[in-house]
């Protein structure tokens, strides 16, 4: 596979276009590539084309490109992420994984249980690095579009705005009753909001807010999950459901 480089104004017919300052650091710093090298260029919004390094400098990088390339596949329909804040950096592999699974977006909520509060989601600037996390794996996995990690908001203000599609709401194995659905069970939507807790899971007000907003709920199994394994297993076993993977 050929390195890839994010350029997000990328202009295809530019006989010689500037990498970003980061992305010309890791050509030059990192993987030390010299004129004349084959690359690959993607737009994050489905975009990607073969082109050549035509300039390198102390801190800098051009490339020319050459004609238009393949990405991988996109899921057909728009499955969006929404994920209770976890603690440490456990969100940053919720990122990494959901774009690679083919995340069309990620929506971080903060909800009553959640063990960080959304002043300091937005005080030390985490969903910036979940951005450029989600730009990371998007090379990573060969995809052309950058998924758009939202700014972080109160679960109650996300319920309150309607949605395209339908909201699934992933609930704990003890969650069961009238309406709960298994995951195999959930028939393909047009696209699809999937909704999944913190470590300390929803709390009943929650949950009847979620279903008041039209959510349905959905069992991942009888075993209880770490709240950061939940998202890749609800994502891989809907869209494998949905034949999507």
């Amino acid at each position: 596979m050929r390195p890839r480089f994010y350029v997000p104004d990328l202009d295809a017919t530019a006989a010689c276009m500037s990498l970003p300052d980061d992305e010309a650091a890791h050509l030059v710093r990192v993987l030390r590539l010299g004129t004349g090298a084959e690359v690959e260029v993607f737009d994050g919004r489905g975009g990607l084309w073969l082109a050549e390094v035509v300039e390198v400098g102390k801190r800098s990088a051009s490339v020319r490109p050459i004609a238009r390339a393949t990405p991988a596949p996109e899921v057909a329909l728009a499955v969006t992420l929404v994920i209770g804040v976890l603690k440490a950096d456990k969100m940053d592999d919720v990122v990494r994984d959901a774009v690679m699974l083919g995340a069309a977006g990620i929506m971080p909520v903060v909800s009553e249980r959640s063990e960080i509060s959304l002043s300091t989601v937005d005080k030390s600037q985490r969903v910036a690095r979940w951005q450029r996390i989600a730009v990371s794996s998007a090379k990573q996995c060969g995809r052309a579009v950058v998924p758009a990690v939202g700014a972080a908001r109160l679960l109650a203000a996300y319920l309150a705005e309607p949605v395209d599609g339908v909201r699934l709401i992933c609930v704990e194995p003890s969650g069961t009753g009238d309406g709960v659905r298994s995951v195999q069970a959930v028939a393909k939507p047009t696209s699809a909001h999937v909704i999944v807790g913190p470590e300390g899971g929803w709390s009943p007000a929650e949950l009847e807010a979620a279903m008041r907003s039209g959510a349905v709920p959905v069992s991942l199994g009888g075993r209880t999950l770490r709240a950061d394994a939940a998202p890749l297993v609800a994502l891989t076993a809907l869209l494998t459901s949905w034949g999507e993977l």
